[in-house]
């Protein structure tokens, strides 16, 4: 719980990875078997990633 009077701390590249590992778990508990690596990229959406970066 933060403490009253607005002081709580937001770690934006902690929320980012807990959003992405929800996304996951998601895609885990949907998925009839094992997610396939490419399967994983997509969820993390790494392609999209490597685009934008130019690489």
């Amino acid at each position: 719980m933060a403490p009253v009077g607005g002081t709580a701390v937001q770690d934006h590249v902690a929320l980012a990875e807990i959003e992405l590992c929800g996304e996951l778990i998601i895609a885990a508990s949907a998925a009839p078997e094992r997610l396939s690596l490419e399967s994983i990229d997509e969820v993390l959406k790494v392609a999209e990633e490597r685009d934008s970066s130019g690489r």
